[in-house]
């Protein structure tokens, strides 16, 4: 092909199409804000589902480093009542499709199947512009731009790139998260590590719900998601730790200790984070030499299936234009047209990418449902 492959953003999305790309000698230079692979952590434990985020990974020809990653036991889930009655205690039998594994850990192996190079650090989008005939220029933070003509807006909710194709910006979705740790949970915190059990835990309540999962180290993650408006949460002082968790605490009054404790004993501080969704079949009209993948294209609120499908587009994307190596066109037009159709809203949960299925007071007893027909996910 003439064009070289621009890729934004070295998320998953962004890293399974660089690697799809290179399994078919087409290089790829992927540009990322952040200034070295560990600049930050990379977030908690994704499932990989069978049916997007593992084909995924064949394409990109790294199931064997996958299944090296998974960790073993973690498909098991639990719901419990406020008053931490099990409600449904589901194993993990092995014969799941939805392996766990750490986000960092999956961020790894695609960062190390990809030729040196291909990812340029510290480098920060400024801006986008047109140049004509499908060209593009891309202006970073430090003064420098390159131009292109395949430029790939893999760059997350906030993206540079959308710009160029569309006037679509995030809304606030009415949930946020509020996230918290628990470190040598056997020991140091007993009761919510039985509450856990050996892989992810739900307690449903109509606006308001606990969820955790049980990482590598004997980590408990948290997540506490509230239906509240942004203004509610604007109202907490989240750098005073202290009095932060006892304003979320207090939203669970009379739940169960080995609950709560998931908020009131947390070992780092609550981290809020807000949802933010693009409007119900965004869609955007072809425009030559530049297309979206991920959340840059399909941003919703969590709903278990964001990284999965953000794979999965980064590896069609990689096969259209293997395909099509000199029509760039055609392999987008095939690309977007697939993409478009794919799903992006469903009632399962993607580790600790969770949202309730009701709001309701039969949140809980709907959830089991979904999870007992295969629905839903550890």
């Amino acid at each position: 092909m003439n064009n070289p492959v621009t890729i934004i953003g070295a998320g998953l999305g962004g890293l399974v199409l660089a690697r799809v790309l290179h399994v078919h000698g087409i290089p790829a230079t992927v540009y990322e804000a952040e200034p070295s692979p560990t600049a930050r952590t990379q977030g908690g434990m994704l499932d990989i589902h069978d049916y997007n985020g593992q084909l995924a990974l064949e394409a990109a020809d790294l199931m064997d480093e996958f299944h090296a990653i998974v960790l073993e036991g973690r498909q098991s889930m639990r719901v419990l009542d406020r008053d931490g009655t099990v409600l449904l205690d589901k194993t993990d039998d092995g014969t799941g499709g939805r392996p766990e594994v750490q986000r960092g850990e999956l961020r790894r192996i695609l960062l190390d199947s990809l030729p040196a190079g291909t990812v340029r650090w510290k480098h920060k989008v400024a801006g986008t512009r047109a140049l004509g005939e499908g060209r593009y220029e891309v202006t970073f933070a430090d003064g420098g731009s390159i131009a292109t003509g395949l430029l790939v807006g893999a760059d997350g909710a906030w993206s540079r790139v959308r710009p160029l194709l569309c006037t679509a910006t995030p809304e606030y979705a009415g949930t946020s998260f509020v996230e918290t740790y628990l470190f040598d949970a056997d020991t140091r915190h007993p009761a919510a590590a039985k509450a856990v059990g050996g892989g992810s835990m739900i307690a449903p309540s109509p606006g308001k719900e606990i969820f955790a999962h049980r990482e590598t180290g004997d980590t408990l993650h948290t997540y506490v998601a509230l239906t509240k408006p942004q203004d509610w949460f604007a109202a907490i002082d989240f750098t005073d730790a202290a009095a932060a968790t006892a304003r979320i605490a207090r939203e669970f009054d009379g739940w169960a200790p080995e609950l709560t404790a998931l908020i009131t004993d947390g070992d780092t501080a609550p981290v809020l984070r807000p949802h933010y969704a693009l409007p119900t079949g965004h869609r955007w009209n072809r425009v030559p030499g530049v297309t979206l993948l991920g959340d840059a294209a399909h941003l919703t609120a969590p709903n278990g299936e964001g990284a999965n499908l953000a794979m999965l587009d980064g590896a069609e994307l990689g096969k259209a234009i293997a395909a099509h190596p000199d029509d760039i066109e055609a392999a987008l037009t095939e690309y977007e047209q697939a993409m478009f159709l794919r799903p992006t809203e469903d009632a399962t949960f993607e580790g600790v990418e969770v949202e309730a299925v009701d709001s309701d007071d039969n949140t809980a007893h709907g959830l089991i449902g979904l999870i007992t027909r295969g629905e839903q996910t550890s």
